[in-house]
């Protein structure tokens, strides 16, 4: 320990000398913070921690204590005497300045904004404070992936959520080896978590930080671009992250990823990423941590509370009232990490029922899934920290958790509405017909180019008038036509419908480009050419009229055709609206046409319009078309242009009369010429049929080639709609088998302890019919296995104990438990203890009658007296 070099300051530090913007503030910090979490017994490992701190180190410090409010802190003086650093004890609104230790103060909580400290007074009553994860989360707020975290030796679990934002971000976390702890709950706590990077005695911690920083190069980088040998190392890891884990994180963001390789390459003093690529390929186990690397998230019970108020008040509870007659509602909680969103989900749906009281019965079926097994592990215990009480009430806590000895469990009304399995969003089917879909937090990790498919596929996965529930920092982006959202400021969206897209759904199985080598031709044949067919398709390119689809207000659907002649684009902004695109000359035939077409419900038919061309002028037929079928296009106007041929006017001849023969001739001639023309009219209604023919026939394939894309995509929705089911039932399968060996895991160890003790155990139920009995009750009761839901009246035992039954019936009245020495008729004695048996739920539900041996005893004790009264006579 070094000796006192300066004394302690707490009120020394310069204040804030002018209020300069978050930017200049966050510029002025360039240098890491690191939070320090112990308790008030662990001033040993604070000591032996800052005493490997050199004095021009880089960092500030900041150290979170459970301290006494009742006492004056004296820690930084005692701290100071271990460091060469000033050590200050915090005051509100104290900047932070490298080299520099800073001491909460007793009875407050802390927290840091832009490096500035700020002290709050305390809302949660002594002994449920967590102030060491307060001032972790926002230290991981404010400073991202220059914030490091660090536990040391300390007793309960705080500090573990503060830790797991900090990794969140970007940061490290670094923990205290539990065995050179004095108290070891916190630093286990923090590793049981999964959220250690660097573990290690506490006199050790100062030099792997600097270690960690000498090499962390993106503490400061904003803005990564890849160079082509650097990319080419990316894509490699990525390929052994598929080849061990078989998970492609080719679709999330290479920012993302590369930082939390950074990260890892940090830890290791790697310099280059080649060389991780090596480090990997030698190290299988640093690739499984890596992955867990990626799958870190910040989740936590209702995180964002206002949020979650305005999911139950605004959304829940009108999806109550809108069904009166009661039902099922489904949810699905993506990327559900180790299950809070999903538990807070199902709690407010609890709390919703007792506000609106509906008439029918509901019930909630939540599936939550997430890439990571271990966090679905987690959650399928549904057993959490004492730390939760910092984001779930009290009143919550005492009404949907069961209190045990290092936390809470997850109330069993709760639990049994959440289904939790493993599910890879980019790859697996999703689940349909929902009510409701949270993913929040998820969509931020992935590329545009993968939000864009998913956001679709959760429109499908919902049903009409479905509510999607997004984080605070995503949106559904360019797809407002899908999704409206609730209110301005929130995440809420409700499922749009009548929407008409141009793109068909992209299911998962679309997601991950396919292998080249699989090309289409392999995995579907084209039909037989057809001869018929093709002469009707070559017509229709041919021969077949420019035509337009619009609706009722001139909005252009759907275009065949060359139309260039007819229409053009406005000047200005975009307008695709048939009446502003029109060209000169069309504009008022055809919109009098249309309105009268709608009007009428028919069709109209406009001859002989003018259009400038080119300088000259072309003569259009207009047809405009109600459409009555299909149905599916019903509502909807057809427009036809058919372009008029018009002939040369006859000339006649500018020479003057030469006699009777050239009369003669100019008559054959005009005759001659008539019956051209008479040729030429029946040549024209013979291409006028053959058009309205080809029309038809045109209207024909358009119908058949819409009947097989409809079919196409009813087989392509039901094979969908089918690979969702089968996920469902998987899911289903896999949550009932890991409850099943969670049961026979369970059944074995309570045999063995059973067996173990040689102890008699009897279960009675409610009505003290038998429910379970050990190996050796058969010794006193004439047990067989068919007695199991018997009632003990009806089975003989060799016990003398006539009032057996009465005083376990007292048990269940009073809750009192009875215990009695009882004899058999063959002499030996037995200790009957009767207990209540209570659930978890703290419910009586029967009682537990033990019978423990005491025949040794009794034969001791009886020779016992007998020396006793010999002894006695003698004298």
């Amino acid at each position: 320990m070094k000796k006192l070099l300066k004394p302690a300051s707490g009120g020394k530090e310069p204040p804030i000398s002018s209020r300069r913007s978050a930017p200049e503030m966050q510029k002025a910090l360039p240098f890491p913070i690191a939070g320090i979490g112990a308790s008030a017994g662990g001033l040993e490992a604070l000591e032996q921690f800052l005493g490997h701190v050199p004095e021009k180190s880089g960092l500030a410090f900041v150290i979170i204590q459970h301290l006494d409010p009742t006492h004056k802190g004296i820690m930084p003086e005692l701290l100071q005497r271990a460091t060469a650093m000033e050590v200050f004890q915090v005051k509100d609104r104290l900047r932070v300045r490298p080299d520099c230790v800073y001491v909460i103060p007793p009875n407050k909580e802390m927290s840091i904004l832009h490096g500035v400290l700020h002290l709050f007074d305390p809302t949660a009553p002594r002994g449920l404070r967590l102030p060491i994860d307060f001032f972790l989360r926002s230290l991981a707020e404010d400073l991202k992936e220059r914030s490091i975290g660090v536990i040391l030796s300390g007793m309960g679990s705080d500090g573990t959520i503060g830790i797991r934002a900090i990794k969140e971000k970007g940061g490290v976390v670094l923990v205290q080896e539990p065995s050179s702890a004095k108290f070891d709950s916190m630093p286990r706590s923090a590793i049981d978590a999964g959220l250690a990077d660097l573990v290690a005695p506490a006199e050790e911690l100062p030099g792997k930080i600097l270690d960690y920083l000498s090499h962390a190069t993106f503490i400061t980088r904003t803005d990564i671009s890849l160079e082509k040998k650097e990319q080419s190392a990316l894509e490699k890891i990525l390929i052994l992250l598929r080849a061990h884990t078989g998970h492609d994180f080719s679709m999330y963001k290479k920012n993302t990823i590369y930082r939390r390789v950074e990260r890892r390459m940090s830890i290791h003093q790697i310099d280059r990423i080649v060389a991780y690529v090596r480090f990997m390929q030698e190290n299988p186990q640093e690739v499984e941590l890596l992955f867990k690397e990626l799958l870190i998230g910040v989740t936590s019970f209702f995180r964002d509370p206002a949020a979650w108020e305005e999911l139950k008040v605004e959304a829940i509870t009108a999806l109550l009232a809108g069904r009166p007659a009661g039902g099922a509602i489904r949810a699905w909680s993506v990327g559900c990490s180790t299950g809070e969103e999903a538990y807070s989900l199902a709690i407010l749906f609890r709390e919703a029922l007792e506000q609106v009281m509906p008439k029918g019965r509901f019930t909630l079926q939540i599936f939550a899934t997430d890439l990571d097994r271990d966090a679905i592990d987690k959650a399928r215990q549904g057993v959490y920290p004492a730390n939760i009480s910092a984001d779930v009430s009290p009143e919550r806590l005492n009404r949907f958790f069961i209190k045990e000895e290092h936390g809470y469990r997850v109330g069993k009304e709760i639990r049994e509405m959440v289904t939790f399995a493993t599910q890879n969003i980019i790859m697996d089917p999703p689940f349909t017909r929902l009510d409701i879909l949270i993913c929040r937090n998820l969509l931020i990790y992935l590329t545009p180019e993968l939000q864009k498919k998913l956001l679709p596929l959760f429109h499908y996965s919902l049903d009409p008038g479905g509510l999607l529930f997004l984080g605070s920092a995503e949106t559904v982006s360019e797809f407002t036509d899908l999704f409206a959202q609730l209110s301005a400021k929130s995440r809420l969206y409700r499922r749009r419908e009548s929407v008409l897209r141009g793109e068909p759904v992209a299911f998962p199985s679309s997601f991950v480009p396919a292998i080249p080598a699989a090309s289409k031709k392999s995995m579907m044949q084209k039909p037989a050419a057809n001869l018929q067919t093709l002469a009707e398709q070559l017509l229709l390119q041919l021969y077949s009229p420019p035509a337009v689809l619009v609706n009722d207000n001139g909005d252009i659907l759907y275009i065949s055709g060359r139309t260039g002649k007819y229409l053009e684009p406005a000047a200005g902004k975009a307008n695709w609206n048939i009446f502003a695109m029109a060209r000169e000359g069309l504009r008022y035939e055809l919109s009098g046409a249309f309105q009268k077409a709608i009007r009428q419900m028919g069709t109209i038919t406009v001859k002989g319009a003018s259009v400038g061309v080119n300088g000259g002028t072309q003569t259009v037929d207009l047809t405009i078309q109600m459409i009555e079928e299909p149905e599916e296009l019903r509502g909807m106007v057809m427009i036809i242009f058919n372009d008029v041929t018009t002939l040369p006017a006859k000339k006649t001849s500018s020479r003057a009369k030469q006699g009777s023969a050239g009369s003669a001739r100019i008559a054959e001639l005009e005759q001659e010429l008539k019956q051209h023309s008479e040729e030429l009219q029946s040549t024209r209604e013979e291409m006028q049929t053959s058009q309205e023919e080809l029309k038809s026939t045109n209207e024909e394939l358009q119908s058949t080639n819409e009947e097989l894309q409809s079919t196409n995509e009813e087989l392509t929705t039901s094979k969908e709609e089918m690979q969702s089911l089968n996920e469902e039932l998987q899911t289903v399968n896999a949550e009932q088998q890991a409850k099943m060996e969670e049961l026979t895991r369970m059944n074995n160890d309570i045999s063995n302890l059973l067996n173990s003790t040689e102890i008699v155990t009897v279960f009675l139920d409610g009505q003290l019919r038998v429910r379970r009995f050990t190996t050796g009750a058969n010794k006193l009761f004439k047990f067989i296995p068919a007695d199991v839901g018997r009632s003990l009246s009806d089975i003989n035992n060799d016990l003398i104990y006539p009032g057996m039954l009465e005083d376990a019936q007292e048990v269940l009245r009073t809750l009192v438990f009875s215990e009695k020495q009882i004899s058999t008729g063959d002499g030996r004695w037995f200790t009957v203890r009767i207990m209540p048996y209570r659930t978890l739920e703290n419910k009586i539900d029967g009682v537990v009658m033990t019978l423990s041996e005491i025949t040794t005893a009794k034969t001791l004790e009886a020779k016992l007296r007998e020396e006793i009264a010999k002894n006695r006579d003698s004298k």
